[in-house]
């Protein structure tokens, strides 16, 4: 049996860069974490990115935390996690930049040209999580 279930940098970032849903958590003064359901890009060694409406709660308790959780997993065997901690930095995004992007990589090119076709410009922020800290698992070799 297997001594560790902890990733080694390479395979948490590679599966980091697949292509999971992942649950972004922020913190809130006097409430609990928002944790919503996000599309996200990666590239092993960068920053973690997303989109989001500027006036959403999102990216008003980004705004306001300056740091934020990313959690990925397979929820089918064998079962892997990726999480990652972080200061975020945020701009105003191009319509067809980083939005168009995600929506390709989540929904396929047609219907990813479709959704991201239908934002205003202007409307959306990009966020950048610069990772600091990780916690993963693979239970791999416990299932094999």
């Amino acid at each position: 049996m297997a001594s560790s279930t902890i990733m080694s940098k390479a395979s948490r970032e590679a599966f980091l860069a697949g292509t999971h849903v992942g649950v972004l958590a922020v913190a809130g003064a006097g409430r609990g974490p928002l944790a919503v359901p996000v599309w996200y890009g990666y590239e092993p060694g960068g920053d973690v990115w997303l989109t989001t409406d500027r006036s959403s709660v999102k990216a008003a308790l980004l705004a306001e935390a300056g740091r934020a959780t990313l959690c990925v997993q397979d929820e089918a065997p064998p079962y892997r996690y990726v999480s990652v901690e972080g200061p975020v930095t945020s701009e105003v995004a191009e319509q067809f930049g980083h939005l168009r992007v995600l929506a390709v990589k989540y929904l396929g090119l047609e219907l990813g040209e479709r959704y991201a076709a239908g934002y205003e410009p202007g409307s959306q922020l990009l966020v950048r999580l610069a990772p600091e800290r990780w916690l993963s698992a693979d239970y791999t070799d416990y299932i094999a």
